[in-house]
């Protein structure tokens, strides 16, 4: 492996050169079932035929502009997300870290706007909301957080699904503007709240003039069974991003708005050089398209319950596993003890998956994943585990 490169991830020893649907070949020309999906990015598997035909077809027309022009598959991916939301605006970064900043600032510029000199986001312990310097602070993980200290201001913690933790706070601070959740926590462990918790934030939230900010950067596109997970609890937040999964790969991030938070940003408050360009645009489009025409938030939300059963079955009595759990297909396994080795070893199995929150055995297939990948991915989990 090169030493040009900064040491920020400890990488496995291992090289691909193609993908063809769930599957990945590596330099040696070994398969591997891909049981991760880039980490929840590519939901419709690797070299789908027709996001490679819209990748070839608008990167032969044209790659960028700038959004000092007007970008037509901007507008045209604007109005596909509001049709399946029901939001209002959005703005279009290139990463969910970048989506999660747009909503930070849209709540502390609305605080500012009504004459609250420190706004606070409440956010959630071992929540995950990216690396940016605001992101990290919002992010209730202090292996993140480590060493880049002074953080930011104007962030208070809460447990995840504690709404009377939050609603204690609400009590006695007077300087808060906006919760922010991920519905389902994904590197805090695939966590997943009772429920009503997000009917009672919006509750919160509503009664406090407050924004409810959702992170849905991995629970969205069709992931969790349905297009967007908050969508199953029956309210519409005032903030929603999402990033992972919307374009299968090309770097896209989203903040959508809705009401008064839609409301905030004027020319100069905010912006992004390559954001929302006709390149990204277009092949979230048709991304987005063919999720919803294969029904596979549909299909999410089947194979995720065969996955569990499955899982349940083949370890039913093994002491070491203390929980199995996930929605659609954000699946993880917990067990009693650290296991970040798991990773390697089941890449030497042909699967890729990999460990989050030290003992969680976390799986984010794409959602083309047959049943028969799915039990093979399951088999071969549980073989890692049966071996413990």
């Amino acid at each position: 492996m090169t030493e040009s490169l900064m040491k920020t991830y400890g990488r496995m020893d291992v090289a691909f050169t193609k993908g063809e649907g769930a599957w990945l070949i590596d330099e040696a020309g070994n398969r591997y079932l891909d049981g991760l999906a880039g980490l929840g990015v590519t939901a419709l598997g690797h070299a789908d035929p027709v996001v490679t035909e819209a990748i070839s077809q608008q990167a032969s027309q044209l790659m960028h502009t700038s959004n000092i022009y007007r970008i037509p598959a901007q507008e045209e991916l604007a109005d596909l997300l509001i049709s399946i939301t029901g939001m209002d605006n959005m703005f279009f970064g290139n990463s969910g870290a970048e989506a999660n900043e747009c909503a930070i600032k849209i709540s502390r510029l609305h605080g500012k706007q009504n004459g609250i000199n420190q706004p606070t986001i409440i956010v959630a312990d071992a929540s995950f909301h990216g690396r940016t310097m605001a992101t990290l602070t919002a992010s209730g993980s202090r292996k993140v957080q480590a060493g880049f200290e002074p953080l930011l201001n104007g962030f208070v913690r809460a447990p995840f699904n504690d709404v009377e933790a939050i609603e204690n706070i609400a009590r006695n601070n007077s300087s808060i503007v906006a919760v922010m959740v991920e519905p389902i926590q994904g590197e805090g462990g695939i966590q997943i709240p009772d429920a009503g918790y997000l009917q009672t934030l919006r509750r919160i939230c509503d009664e406090n003039n407050w924004f409810l900010i959702l992170d849905e950067v991995q629970t969205g596109n069709g992931r969790t069974g349905t297009y967007f997970n908050y969508q199953q609890a029956g309210i519409v937040p005032d903030l929603l991003t999402t990033a992972k999964g919307l374009a299968n790969g090309i770097p896209i991030g989203v903040c959508l708005a809705k009401g008064k938070a839609a409301e905030v940003f004027v020319p100069g408050n905010h912006g992004s050089t390559f954001g929302g360009n006709p390149f990204a645009c277009s092949v979230a489009v048709t991304v987005v398209n063919e999720i919803l025409s294969r029904n596979l938030p549909d299909r999410a939300a089947a194979l995720g319950e065969r996955i569990k059963d499955r899982f349940r079955n083949k370890l039913a009595g093994l002491n070491c596993v203390k929980d199995i759990r996930g929605t659609g297909l954000m699946l993880g396994v917990e067990l009693d003890a650290p296991c970040p080795e798991l990773s390697r070893k089941a890449k030497d199995k042909g699967l890729l998956i990999n460990v989050t929150s030290d003992s969680v055995i976390r799986m984010l297939p794409p959602l083309i994943l047959s049943d028969e990948e799915a039990d093979q991915m399951v088999d071969i989990v549980c073989e890692l585990i049966e071996q413990i």
